[in-house]
């Protein structure tokens, strides 16, 4: 069986969804590797270090896509819409697509690949069960946003982070507050506590309390009915507007005296819920920093702009999007592990295997002969998707074991 690996062609992605030492594993078990000519370049490996490890390098992306029996992709045409497209017509019935898909806001980009008969794997679908951990991309990816979205801030806060006492006096330290317990905002807090911040952080969920001091910040704890928070999957529920209302009234005097907040909180194929006003933010003191991880699904702040830094009431917001991206090697070390033990574990002896009462093959198969196969895709796409003859839709709801429950923030961490 062939694993073709092309070059991202979303601009300003620089990741590779396989890095030469993963390549070298499947290599081991019995795979053959095919690589774009500078797949890696971005993410600093070289054409020559996959060579070294037994991979093919493929001059042209439509030989890649010809020869290849499973492509593995960072974006998949729904999450890279535009540059994507180029990709569909070199699609083959039964090729086997794994990757970020975006299923959840682009559902028409699943229908698309369906018509052209590939079988198509989300990553982001993957059921938070204990099986599916090694496999966790979006946790992988929220890891490196979490920690970046610091040192953003760091760069334009117009102060320290640490406390410093020196000959000319006493620096205090920044004041920090992480909106979303998630991973990415779990990672934010422990790289804010070591550059020497003082932390408050705050989730819906009350059970995170103790990951949130395990961490080393304090737990803000705001007097909202938090029952029906968090879904099965360990992910934070959507609520209401009027929660949403309460919510930023009791948090107004956090954000007020913070010095950097960072939002993380994002619901999956909807909008990212308002949780700072441009009135909170007028409350804030000159020179503070926003930086709002869940600004591509529209932010958490309501001044937010995707992809732009603007400055409003004195506060400058940071709104970055794929942020994993800018920290390409370990961001595509990470990616290539995740996707690594999801292929060996659909792949059995070379073989595609497809066993519909495995929760992480139902979850995430979202297209197969011809038809979008999962169920929340299809309710997107209305009456125009079919269920698919012999396929195996996915329900969205089980849940197998312990899921890590620090594994989504205040609405769940911000796409990668």
């Amino acid at each position: 069986m062939i694993i073709g690996v092309p070059k991202e062609t979303f601009p300003g992605e620089r990741r590779v969804a396989l890095v030469p030492a993963v390549a070298a594993a499947l290599i081991k078990a019995g795979l053959q590797i095919s690589i774009e000519v500078g797949a890696g370049e971005a993410a600093g490996f070289l054409d020559v270090a996959y060579q070294e490890k037994g991979a093919q390098i493929i001059a042209g992306r439509t030989d890649l896509f010809r020869s290849a029996d499973i492509i593995l992709q960072v974006l998949g045409l729904g999450a890279n819409p535009e540059a994507g497209r180029a990709d569909l017509n070199h699609v083959r019935p039964d090729q086997i697509l794994i990757g970020l898909q975006d299923p959840l806001s682009s559902p028409k980009a699943v229908k698309d690949l369906a018509e052209r008969r590939a079988v198509v794997f989300a990553l982001e679908l993957l059921p938070r069960i204990t099986r599916a951990q090694s496999m966790d991309v979006l946790s992988s990816m929220a890891t490196i946003a979490g920690y970046k979205a610091v040192l953003l801030a760091a760069e334009a806060l117009p102060r320290m982070f640490p406390m410093l006492m020196t000959a000319a006096g006493t620096v205090n330290p920044a004041r920090a507050f992480v909106i979303g317990a998630g991973v990415a905002g779990l990672q934010a807090i422990a790289t804010a506590r070591r550059l020497g911040a003082v932390v408050q952080a705050y989730d819906v969920r009350p059970a995170v309390k103790e990951q949130v001091q395990s961490v080393g910040a304090k737990f803000v704890e705001l007097s909202l009915d938090t029952s029906g928070t968090e879904s099965e999957g360990g992910y934070a529920k959507a609520m209401d507007e009027s929660f949403y209302r309460r919510q930023r009234e009791t948090m107004a005097r956090v954000v007020a005296g913070s010095d950097v907040v960072i939002c993380t909180a994002a619901i999956p194929g909807k909008r990212s819920p308002v949780l700072l006003t441009g009135a909170m933010v007028s409350g804030m003191a000159p020179g503070s920093v926003i930086i709002d991880l869940a600004a591509e699904n529209g932010g958490n702040c309501e001044l937010t702009q995707p992809g732009r830094t603007v400055t409003a009431h004195r506060v400058t917001i940071i709104g970055p999007v794929r942020l994993a991206a800018t920290v390409p090697y370990h961001a595509s070390q990470l990616y290539a592990k995740n996707i690594s033990a999801f292929l060996t574990h659909i792949v059995k002896e070379g073989q595609l295997r497809l066993d519909a009462q495995d929760a992480i093959i139902r979850e995430t198969l979202v297209a197969r002969n011809g038809e979008v196969v999962h169920s929340r895709v299809r309710e997107l796409l209305g009456p125009t998707a079919a269920l698919a003859g012999g396929g195996h839709p996915a329900s969205g709801s089980e849940r197998e074991g312990e899921a890590p429950s620090g594994s989504a923030g205040g609405g769940g961490d911000a796409s990668p």
